[in-house]
């Protein structure tokens, strides 16, 4: 089997750059790169008085979809073998969570998604995957 190298992906500059960087590592090992896109989750009693559950759900994997094929897009042809997956809740947790699961040997992500604003204001995903997370972590910037 394999090993895997778990890439988030949310379509900004930062996590195509890390996919980048991953697609590199996974040539020179012949790993396998897992692409992950998380969506949060919207399905909350307030957002369900105004919006149903399954407009939430749509959206939702019309944005990860979005994004997954994007990211596929830069992979191209390569000989790398990528899997995708998504995942619904905290990015931070639900990357952490995915990283132990799939057994990765790493993840590679990017050191900024959101935008220094809004990082700050929620938190820094990249700063909590890399204390949460069961395996090494590599920041691309």
């Amino acid at each position: 089997m394999s090993q895997k190298i778990l890439v988030p992906v949310d379509g900004s500059d930062f996590s195509i750059r890390a996919l980048r960087h991953a697609m590199e590592i996974a040539k020179a090992m012949g790993a396998e790169i897992l692409l992950l896109n998380v969506q949060y989750n919207y399905n909350t009693p307030n957002i369900n008085r105004f919006v149903s559950r399954e407009e939430v759900r749509k959206y939702q994997q019309e944005n990860a979809k979005e994004v997954i094929d994007y990211a596929l897009k830069v992979v191209g042809n390569s000989e790398i073998t990528v899997h995708t997956k998504v995942r619904i809740g905290s990015p931070d947790f639900e990357i952490a969570k995915e990283a132990k699961e799939s057994n990765a040997y790493s993840i590679v992500m990017g050191s900024r998604g959101l935008g220094a604003i809004r990082s700050k204001i929620l938190g820094s995903v990249s700063f909590n995957v890399l204390h949460e997370a069961s395996c090494p972590v590599t920041m691309v910037k």
